[in-house]
């Protein structure tokens, strides 16, 4: 039940963060001072109420009681203001109250009768330091000064012309506390708030540090494709001569005059229109897919089945690689599940078959194995180029490290690699041997598993 009231206390719909860190304690005080101010009144009432009967009240009392049945209803309001989302508005009903309630009572009773209770004269000043600040902290510190003057004028007119001297009794340690107090709550709460709005801006820097680096690492991914994209353009243009000659061999075909019959005619120009049909809806698949891996979409991670991605990425392997690399494919028949942003996964394994191909001088193979086990999904790749030594391998995932010619990459593309299998909670590692090869492997999590553990 605490608890759940506690909870509720927090709830408060309030925008500022110091609001929101006082919002609970200031409603308890509300709360506390709503309930207890008319309650004591009331019982105080019924146990004088012997004494009383028949009597007036004396009009300091009647005051004194309509000034703290005032506090009590503000501090009522105040806490519904407080539930509204209006913190200061009812902190600030308060200590008009409390602040209202003192000046009179100094103006009826004095500031002698004052002097062995000044916990109220305490609790504005806190809360007008901790939740409203530093101007309403002077300002309440100000109003103090005037109700300690207006209780001593009241003292020094009440007493005899030769003991005037004893209004003035008490009132500099009384003055130097509240002024001790309120430069203690001026330099702390704002100690405090600066700590805040230093630890926001900091916040704030993180987050926006945060953006700009997803902003580029977005700019490189985009840079990755474009760049994998051209080379891959003589491929493209070559499969396109194909695909444009076919269709315009069928095309040439209306001509052929060999044929008997109308009927033959008609058969064999359907036949025709077919196949320019089909290669034109090869030619549209091409591009479909150049299309979708090139474009700049915001990233969507999807589950997918690894192994038909790479079956359907093999065309576009294909005109990467160019004719001299063999590329074999080893897939399982089952399905191996992956959780990625699809043409990111294109452009992973499209920049290893590009590192590939300028690893392989002369003719040679590139491999993609993909197996699954034990809620894991492996991917290893391989090629039987010239290879890398121990202290270059060590060091082909950090971001610009190449050993290519400067006019021949920006040695980019293995950190990208591995900065995407990170991201979609996997591992990759590299082996490679001087004059045997090099080969990746990259584990990932099934799709909805837990991240990949280290696998050796």
């Amino acid at each position: 039940m605490a608890k759940a009231f506690w909870t509720w206390l927090g709830r408060a719909p309030l925008v500022d963060e110091v609001d929101r860190r006082n919002a609970r304690v200031i409603q308890l005080l509300l709360l506390f001072l709503a309930v207890t101010i008319p309650a004591t009144l009331a019982v105080a009432l019924v146990l004088a109420w012997p004494q009383l009967r028949g009597h007036p009240l004396p009009p300091g009392m009647l005051i004194s009681l309509a000034m703290s049945l005032l506090i009590g209803a503000c501090a009522a309001i105040g806490f519904v203001r407080v539930r509204r989302g209006a913190l200061r508005g009812g902190v600030r009903l308060l200590l008009g109250a409390l602040l209202g309630a003192l000046l009179v009572n100094a103006a009826i009773h004095g500031f002698q009768k004052q002097l062995p209770d000044q916990l109220a004269q305490m609790l504005v000043l806190i809360l007008a330091g901790l939740v409203l600040g530093r101007r309403a902290l002077w300002v309440t510190f100000a109003v103090l000064l005037l109700t300690l003057g207006v209780g001593v004028g009241h003292d020094a007119l009440a007493e005899r012309a030769d003991t005037s001297a004893q209004a003035l009794f008490n009132v500099l340690p009384v003055l130097c506390s509240y002024l001790l107090v309120t430069l203690l709550l001026d330099r702390t709460t704002e100690a405090l708030r600066e700590s805040l709005r230093e630890s926001n801006a900091r916040g704030q820097r993180l987050q926006q540090e945060m953006h700009e680096r997803e902003r580029a690492q977005t700019q490189l991914i985009h840079a990755q494709k474009r760049e994998i994209t051209e080379r891959m353009a003589s491929g493209l243009a070559h499969d396109f001569n194909n695909i444009l000659a076919v269709m315009s061999g069928f095309a040439a075909a209306r001509h052929d005059d060999d044929l008997a019959s109308d009927a033959q005619r008609i058969a064999q120009l359907e036949d025709s229109l077919a196949a320019v049909e089909a290669s034109a809806e090869r030619g549209m698949t091409i591009v479909r897919r150049l299309l979708r891996f090139s474009r700049r979409d915001a990233e969507h991670a999807e589950r997918f089945d690894a192994a038909a991605a790479v079956e359907a990425l093999q065309p576009m392997l294909r005109q990467l690689l160019e004719a001299r690399i063999v590329l074999r494919c080893a897939l399982p028949p089952a399905p191996a599940p992956i959780r990625f942003e699809r043409s990111q996964f294109d452009l992973m394994l499209l920049n290893l078959a590009s590192n590939s191909r300028d690893a392989i001088a002369d003719r040679g193979h590139f491999d993609i194995a993909v197996s699954s086990a034990e809620g894991l999904t492996v991917i290893e790749v391989a090629d039987d180029g010239h290879g890398m030594p121990a202290e270059v391998a060590a060091q082909v995932f950090e971001p610009f490290y190449s050993t290519k010619p400067a006019e021949s990459g920006t040695g980019l593309g293995l950190a990208v690699v591995r900065d995407l299998v990170v991201r979609a909670g996997g591992q990759i590692q590299v082996h490679s041997r001087v004059g045997v090869g090099t080969r990746f492997r990259i584990v990932l999590p099934h799709a909805g598993a837990a991240p990949a553990q280290a696998v050796p």
